[in-house]
């Protein structure tokens, strides 16, 4: 409740009640509203004005979340000269190791082939660095693939390698019987006259001529299939498949040092040179068989011969001689 105020009239000699007028109190009012607004506004724009003191945790988050941007950054520029690694592998991957060990390349679509339906990346929207991170992302999903096909490419040539490896110790390449125990190249592969008929007939193989006793070693690894004497006119002879279609013979031996079923390597001991079956004198006769067809051994003498040596026996194994067998 308001106080009630008075004052002394001299003239009546008694006190009366002071009075408010209105007009005067709503003045005050106008005034001191204004005066708080005028407070409020003068504050606001002081506190807006006046830089934001941090505290030291938020100065700390704000080095932490420069420091990940920062760390985003360098992670895009990795991913992307790691995808331009990946691109020279993939690129040698096609047009060497697969080219080599004759492999398909892989089509480029293949191996760059992007990742269809819905938005893989909608949980990463929404933030400050989302553009950064998505890339990213997307690098790294687009890397990591490319690996996988690279890797799975990588796996078919070792596999090719190995075979291939396996094919060139298979393929019957030395000469069986060595030029040091060589007397000569008597007859080569074609026709020839045969000693017994003097007849002109095709000659299926080589003979190698040498001393009875002399050593006979596998052209090529494989197992052996036969050794026996029981085919007509090759008296004790040695058959090995050495895979890959294909075969190596040796006839007319003294003896064997081998058994059927047993595997040999190239360059093994498996007889050794004789007379034996439809033979005119000691000699070594030679076939090279490729899917079941007689083929010339003289195109396989690659692994023990010079070029020089090598050339020797190709002149004479064109001479149109008599056979001996």
């Amino acid at each position: 409740m308001s106080k009630v105020k008075y004052y002394y009239d001299s003239e009546t000699l008694s006190y009366r009640k002071i009075e408010r007028k209105k007009g005067r109190r709503l003045g005050f009012i106008t005034l001191f509203l204004l005066a708080s607004f005028f407070f409020a506004a003068f504050f606001f724009i002081a506190i807006i004005n006046i830089p934001s003191i941090e505290t030291p945790k938020e100065k700390r988050m704000a080095r932490e979340l420069n420091n990940a941007e920062l760390q985003l950054q360098i992670l895009n520029k990795d991913l992307d000269e790691l995808m331009i690694i990946q691109d020279e592998v993939a690129e040698r991957d096609n047009n060497i190791y697969r080219i080599y060990f004759e492999a398909t390349p892989i089509p480029e679509e293949q191996r760059k082939a992007g990742f269809g339906g819905v938005n893989r990346y909608n949980n990463l929207e929404g933030y400050d660095n989302s553009t950064s991170i998505i890339d990213a992302h997307k690098k790294l999903d687009i890397l990591t693939k490319q690996i996988v096909v690279q890797s799975k490419s990588l796996d078919e040539i070792a596999q090719l390698a190995e075979a291939k490896e396996a094919l060139l110790q298979a393929i019957p390449a030395i000469q069986p019987v060595t030029n040091e125990d060589l007397t000569r190249m008597a007859s080569g592969f074609g026709y020839r006259t045969d000693p017994f008929t003097k007849a002109r007939k095709k000659h299926w193989g080589m003979d190698f001529t040498a001393p009875r006793g002399t050593p006979i070693y596998a052209s090529g690894d494989g197992k052996v299939t036969r050794a026996d004497n029981n085919a007509s006119g090759y008296g004790n002879h040695i058959r090995i498949d050495h895979g890959f279609g294909y075969e190596s013979l040796y006839a007319h031996l003294y003896k064997y040092k081998v058994r059927r079923g047993q595997r040999v390597q190239r360059g093994d001991l498996i007889g050794f040179v004789g007379s034996t079956g439809r033979s005119e004198a000691p000699h070594l006769h030679y076939e090279v068989f490729k899917d079941g067809e007689r083929i010339n051994p003289i195109n396989f003498y690659y692994g023990n011969l010079s070029p020089d040596e090598f050339a020797l026996l190709l002149e004479a194994s064109k001479k149109e001689n008599q056979s001996l067998d």
